[in-house]
């Protein structure tokens, strides 16, 4: 194994960590007798161990070993995946090198592991190869990642030589990406210090389609229309949705992410104190073969906060041009963003700045920054019963629509007033309740 290993090139940048060259280590020392048998099967548990682990993490099943390689394939960012996922695998020498190493983890899927478990009296790796995972919630593990992972390593095992392998990785490349952007709909960052940020899978992220959001049709169609313009490559807005709170902004932009991320939309959600990294993460993103939505929930500043300067100078104003597959989603409760006091509208102060009306005109060009502002507001009494109806019936309450009316004005009263949110609080009340009786 460990010899195969050596003759990667383009997928040769291993951790020493990872689980591959380890066992790769390992069987190099049982070749050479460096080890005794105790020591190697103790080894060879603790990989099998982290493999398990990735497994559980994953949701993987039957073939573990072709699973996890299959893994390392598609999460492997090289110049050369990463250009199959701009244009595909073109005519080019970089395909024989490709080729070489695709030869390579073939002879690993097939690779024969009964000779060491023989002479080590284990039984651990014809064990991960033929493995009945237990059943689980997919808020557990990464569903979206766990199906591409099997589909694919189940045609791999049918490849008949490197060229259908290359013709199978390629072809998935190209289809769905390389790496965390291929596999994942949503990402947080986490600074690792000056101008090092690393991207983090949202794994559990909301199911809603814009179908489960009732009402708002005029907003949701506006937030499609200038998503669908980003995604098919024709100029495209910044988005402010604003308004009432619980009116289904959030939900709306999680909604876009689902229904277009077949189509290569990708969401990236950061936080008021993270803008400082907005350059930082653009640089990172800007020549990837995806759409990204930086989402910011919330938005909104007091008149001591600074951030917004970080945000305005790359929306707008910025000495390089915001790349086409950016485009920067905010909801907020508040119209202007950013909190004004009567001192930004006194023209003349002072002991401070002479020209007040100055810094106010400076916080509301903020606003002008987005180009597509979308009011979300609170919903009518009348549109508040729909809401309920439609959520009863999407949840099989059996109550008439009357009974529904009168207990959700009740409730309403003492959650919170009227809103899409309260309304669905209030069904998964009904539903709770119901299911107890």
């Amino acid at each position: 194994m460990y010899k195969n290993i050596a003759n990667l090139i383009i997928y040769g940048d291993l951790e020493e960590q990872s689980i591959l060259f380890q066992l790769g280590e390992i069987f190099r020392q049982f070749e050479t007798q460096e080890k005794s048998n105790a020591e190697l099967t103790k080894r060879i548990y603790a990989q099998i161990k982290r493999l398990l682990e990735v497994s559980t993490n994953y949701g993987f099943d039957k073939n573990l070993w072709h699973n996890y390689l299959t893994f390392l394939l598609i999460t492997n960012e090289n110049p050369f995946s990463i250009t199959c996922e701009k244009i595909g695998a073109n005519e080019g020498s970089v395909n024989l090198f490709a080729k070489n190493d695709f030869k390579v983890f073939k002879s690993l899927f097939e690779f024969d592991f009964k000779i060491i478990e023989e002479a080590l009296d284990i039984n651990c790796f014809t064990m991960i190869s033929n493995y009945k995972s237990i059943e689980k919630k997919e808020l557990m593990y990464n569903k979206n990642v766990s199906e591409k992972v099997k589909a694919l390593s189940e045609k791999l095992e049918t490849a008949k030589d490197e060229s259908e392998f290359f013709h199978y990785v390629t072809g998935f490349y190209k289809d769905f990406g390389v790496g965390m952007f291929g596999l994942n709909k949503a990402f947080r960052i986490n600074s690792k210090g000056e101008n090092e940020i690393e991207f983090c899978p949202i794994n559990n992220m909301d199911k809603v389609m814009l179908a489960d959001l009732i009402g708002y049709e005029m907003q949701k169609k506006k937030l499609t229309d200038n998503t669908e313009a980003f995604i098919n490559g024709y100029k495209a807005n910044n988005v402010l949705l604003f308004g009432d709170s619980g009116t289904g902004k959030s939900t709306s932009i999680k909604a876009i992410v689902n229904e277009y991320y077949d189509q290569g939309l990708r969401m990236i959600e950061i936080y008021k104190h993270q803008f400082k990294e907005l350059s930082t993460i653009i640089a990172k993103i800007k020549n990837r073969n995806y759409k990204f939505i930086i989402y910011m929930d919330d938005l909104s500043f007091e008149e001591f906060e600074i951030e917004y300067k970080f945000l305005k100078a790359v929306i707008e104003g910025g000495v390089e041009t915001k790349p086409d597959n950016i485009l920067i989603y905010a909801t907020s409760n508040r119209r202007h963003l950013i909190k004004e006091t009567w001192n930004d509208r006194s023209d003349m102060e002072h002991n401070e700045e002479m020209h007040r009306s100055d810094t106010m005109e400076e916080k509301l060009s903020l606003v002008n920054r987005f180009g597509v502002t979308i009011n979300f507001s609170k919903p009518t009494q009348k549109e508040y019963y729909n809401i309920v109806v439609n959520l009863a019936k999407k949840m099989n309450l059996e109550l008439s629509d009357e009974e529904l009316c009168a207990e959700a004005n009740k409730w309403e009263l003492s959650h919170g007033g009227i809103s899409g949110r309260t309304a669905q609080q209030f069904i998964n009340y009904m539903v709770g309740k119901t299911a107890e009786n």
